[in-house]
């Protein structure tokens, strides 16, 4: 079909970027929320080339929506957008099926036309329920009201910059075709920090980097990883919602550019047994007027006090929250200490099999690295329950808890069976919400055989939260 008639808006990356970095600043500087909301309305409206704004959302597997509104239609109707919850997997029931979405205009972001189509803009939503309340399964939701309540009382900015690993593969939809194949194909084979240019890992991190960069992730490195064909592309933190987001579009980004190279990238936490899998190590840290409060010059490993309280606090309730942060069975075959697994519950500056990581860090970067979670896990989830559990939880009186030798469970099962006891897991999400995910996951785990054994079974990518086909969900 010809384009000749078409004004359909296309920037340059070096444009995207600057408009990206200035809306990612606002939103850092926390400008007031109807001083952006007009901003943007007023852009939409001059902009006559944008035909379509994409609201994404998260279920409470943290698998992305997309929903692509006409762009006249948002702009008279923005605030009565709905849509139909009892279709999104742990949300309503059918017979309490609308929910609200409403538009975080401040989570704003302009994409490249050559990867995401031109004519397009995308913002998160936030899920509100019929009462006019954030909806308790939105878990960003629930996180960004976790993050404003403790930035209002208390002045603290909650951090986040996250690690993401994952696997290139041969062909599209490699995930969705395993239970035919058995097998993954990879693309290369070098091994860690080793491409050569041109080859297509290195094309595809390049391209991907590219993208990030216009989308203002703002890099700081790339390179293959220690396993064939794996990749990590590093970015700088952020607060800790924006944080969040930008773990959802850095998958959908490499998804994006994957697909349209003729590949798979894939965030199975173990896709291949024999090799490392996909890590999401998570640094966290809190600051205050700028001060991060981890950092002490004279603390053991230069963390402050606060910093070692929020530590014991993780490594206290590390069982409750296994389950949020390693979140399907194939998660478990990752907790494998012959392969740098994180799966002792434990601190150390050096030890990279323990939970939790104290890095080499200064004033600007001291942070606590939690190392034991899975790239499919919900970002907003992993985040939510690491810095509740860090600033609000308990802290057990196990003797040397920093050092005791306990260890995460190996299996879904047993993670489950911790979950659903916990106490603090109901307090973190509440008694509804969590039943609903405990039931998804136990779901998921029933469809799987019982013992993860030395291959990856069929079902546990075939009925992946992140992989799954509506059609096959339906015959089983």
């Amino acid at each position: 079909m010809s384009t000749e008639l078409r004004t359909f808006l296309t920037l340059s990356y070096d444009e995207l970027e600057e408009l990206n970095l200035k809306a990612k600043e606002q939103r850092k500087n926390r400008v007031a929320s109807h001083k952006v909301q007009e901003e943007r309305l007023k852009y939409l409206t001059d902009e006559k080339r944008i035909k379509a704004v994409t609201v994404l959302f998260s279920d409470l597997e943290g698998r992305l929506h997309m929903l692509d509104y006409d762009k006249k239609f948002l702009i008279k109707s923005w605030d009565n957008l709905t849509f139909d919850g009892s279709s999104i997997r742990g949300f309503t029931a059918q017979r309490e099926s609308d929910l609200r979405l409403g538009i975080d205009w401040a989570a704003f972001y302009w994409a490249p036309a050559d990867i995401f189509g031109p004519g397009k803009v995308l913002v998160f939503g936030d899920v509100i329920d019929k009462n006019g309340t954030p909806y308790a399964a939105d878990i960003r939701g629930i996180l960004k009201l976790y993050a404003d309540k403790l930035h209002s009382s208390q002045g603290y900015t909650l951090n986040a910059a996250n690690e993401i690993e994952g696997f290139l593969f041969q062909g599209m939809d490699a995930e969705r075709r395993y239970h035919e194949t058995a097998k993954f194909d990879y693309v290369n084979t070098g091994g860690y920090y080793h491409s050569l240019p041109g080859d297509p890992l290195r094309t595809f991190i390049d391209t991907t980097a590219e993208v990030q960069r216009a989308m203002g992730f703002q890099n700081e490195k790339d390179h293959p990883e220690v396993a064939p064909s794996q990749f990590e592309i590093n970015y700088g933190y952020g607060e800790v919602v924006a944080a969040a987001d930008q773990i959802q579009l850095y998958k959908l980004v490499c998804r994006q550019v994957a697909t349209r190279m003729g590949f798979t990238a894939s965030f199975l936490p173990k896709p291949v047994v024999g090799v490392n899998g996909n890590g999401m190590h998570t640094n966290v840290s809190v600051s205050k007027s700028g001060k991060n409060l981890f950092w002490d010059a004279k603390g053991e490993e230069k963390l402050s006090e606060m910093g070692w309280g929020f530590v014991d606090r993780v490594l206290t309730h590390a069982n409750d929250i296994c389950l949020l942060l390693n979140s399907s069975v194939n998660a478990y075959r990752r907790l494998d200490p012959h392969f740098e697994a994180p799966n002792q519950i434990k601190a150390s500056a050096v030890d990279r099999g323990s939970m939790v990581r104290i890095p080499i860090g200064n004033e600007k970067s001291m942070r606590v690295e939690v190392r034991s979670v899975a790239p499919d896990a919900n970002p907003y989830m992993v985040l939510y329950s690491i810095f509740k559990s860090g600033l609000d939880g308990s802290v057990s009186k196990i003797k040397n808890l920093r050092q005791a030798e306990r260890y995460l469970p190996d299996n879904i099962y047993t993670a489950l069976e911790n979950f659903r006891g916990s106490e603090w897991a109901s307090q973190i999400l509440g008694e509804d919400v969590k039943a609903r995910y405990a039931d998804l996951k136990q779901a998921s785990a029933d469809r799987c055989s019982r013992l993860l054994g030395t291959f990856v079974k069929a079902p546990e990518v075939q009925y992946h939260h992140d992989v799954y086909n509506q059609f096959l969900w339906n015959l089983f």
